[in-house]
């Protein structure tokens, strides 16, 4: 009778269990549901306003008179961009599943290596196509050309959605240098798949503001000076190697070291999500091979350090860096509490826009 109730007292106990698990990873599932729905809306009502004020703009151009600035997105760099992102996500999914290969270059629009052993590529085939794998369809199109050689290449379905989020994120930084430069009454609208229309009403001279545009942003990342405050700084001379920069339309300032500890160029891809622990907002980045390194390392020796991510001389952002964000994923969190304008953080915002005006 005691060994009975024992059993069923068990077998309860693994149900409760059971119950708490599956309901632990439903509420995940549920909360992360939220947390994409409430990014979606965020985006939805930025689109929203942008189309408004591009509206407001058409018409007062109209009225008014004034000047059309037309940039065009350098599709040849982000076409090299995502080879690049590619070829280094192959060579790190093949060294992590010890798969023997040679080569792994980007050479014509597409990445190629070699898996001599018949098993080894078998293998390699395999755990390529999850990596690939993208909402309607593939990151790219791979193919077993022979001599061991397999051939990835990526697909105009994820170029388009590269280029579709790069024209959108261009915008933004548009946006923030006409606001730096207090252009009232401007409006922005996609024209076409790779161009941006800048309307500028009661501007008569767009040449000037051109200029502004066609410059390359330039991300990077540098350490927070903790030597004296920004206070002090302010009162008195901050040291050599440090110099206060500021937070966009803030005079807020930021006491930094000069030494830039790393470049934007190593970012292959950033997103927005939310931390499911905290269910605050993150920035996701994606490195590069050499970028991932240089990341570990930085987060490993400067852990309780602010670590300041700056965009054209304005910090966007300057966290403290709590534990080391290592290589071992796809991609990597940084836990970076921000606005929305830190997910604009992509390499191809290093890319020159090529500007006319009308």
């Amino acid at each position: 009778m005691i060994f009975g109730m024992q059993r069923r007292t068990a077998a309860i106990a693994g149900a409760l269990v059971l119950a708490l698990i599956l309901a632990l990873v439903a509420a995940s599932a549920s909360l992360l549901a939220v947390a994409r729905e409430f990014t979606r809306d965020i985006r939805s009502q930025l689109e929203t306003t942008r189309a408004t004020r591009a509206t407001q703009a058409e018409t007062a151009l109209r009225q008014q008179g004034g000047s059309q600035i037309l940039l065009k997105l350098d599709t040849d760099a982000l076409r090299e961009t995502v080879v690049v992102g590619l070829r280094d996500d192959v060579r790190r999914m093949l060294r992590e599943e010890r798969i023997p290969f040679s080569g792994a270059a980007a050479r014509d629009g597409s990445v190629e290596m070699r898996v001599r052993d018949a098993k080894d590529r078998e293998r390699a085939l395999s755990k390529l196509e999850p990596l690939l794998e993208m909402s309607g369809g593939s990151k790219a199109d791979i193919a077993d050309i022979g001599d061991g050689v397999i051939r990835l290449t990526p697909t105009e379905l994820e170029f388009s959605e590269r280029l579709r989020v790069l024209r959108q994120q261009s915008i933004e930084v548009i946006e923030q240098r006409l606001a730096n430069f207090a252009v009232a009454a401007a409006g922005t609208q996609p024209d076409g798949t790779d161009r941006i229309r800048i309307l500028l009403p009661g501007v008569k001279a767009p040449e000037r503001l051109s200029t502004i545009f066609a410059k390359k942003a330039r991300i990077t990342f540098r350490l927070v000076d903790l030597s004296m405050t920004e206070a002090e700084a302010l009162r008195g001379t901050p040291p050599a190697e440090s110099e206060l920069v500021y937070a966009p339309n803030s005079r807020d300032p930021y006491l930094l070291q000069k030494r830039i500890v790393m470049e934007g160029g190593e970012i292959i891809d950033a997103a927005p999500g939310f931390d499911q622990a905290t269910h605050q907002p993150i920035v996701t980045f994606r490195f590069s091979a050499n970028g991932t390194r240089r990341f570990a390392e930085i987060t490993r020796d400067n852990i309780g350090r602010p670590f300041a991510i700056v965009l054209d001389n304005e910090v966007l952002s300057a966290p403290v860096i709590r534990e080391p964000i290592l290589p071992g994923g796809e991609r990597l969190a940084s836990s970076f509490r921000s606005s929305r304008r830190m997910w604009s953080l992509l390499p191809s915002f290093e890319t020159a826009l090529r500007a006319s005006s009308g």
